[in-house]
């Protein structure tokens, strides 16, 4: 499992026009499953996310997480994290989940924050075609991966 992590000021999911999701102060997750990963994966993956430490705290260093500020969660879909784009230029989504297999795990990933913690979820629509419009706050973006090759 990948994540993209963005902390943003405010961030929002657009599907055929429509607004479909949308967050204040938080965390912006791009979620790419892969098809090795399964649900063991989950709970790291939520786990890092929720209590990485990269908010201010009161002397401007990031000392605090998602929970501590009770910031909320915009979770998207997105199987373009396993592009490989070593060879050629195409990339290849082989190491992508299919498509059945992403939407369980990433129902399972949903599910599991919303049971597990006290904050706003909000999610993109899965295999849709979505427009994602961000107020990135640093920026700061981080890289997260289950297997923990990065």
């Amino acid at each position: 499992m990948r994540a993209v992590v963005q902390r943003v000021a405010q961030a929002s999911v657009t599907v055929s026009d429509n607004i479909v999701a949308q967050i204040e102060k938080g965390l912006l997750v791009f979620l790419g499953i892969s098809k090795s990963d399964q649900e063991s994966d989950i709970s790291w993956m939520t786990d890092k996310i929720v209590n990485l430490r990269i908010f201010e705290d009161d002397q401007n260093k990031m000392n605090r997480s998602l929970l501590d500020v009770n910031g909320e969660l915009l979770i998207v879909s997105q199987f373009t994290l396993y592009g490989d784009c070593r060879k050629g230029r195409r990339p290849s989504f082989t190491d992508s989940a299919s498509p059945d297999d992403a939407r369980a795990l990433y129902d399972k990933f949903l599910s599991f924050l919303k049971e597990k913690y006290t904050i706003n979820v909000q999610q993109g629509e899965f295999q849709a075609h979505m427009r994602v419009n961000i107020v990135n706050d640093g920026p700061v973006t981080l890289l997260l991966d289950s297997q923990k090759l990065f």
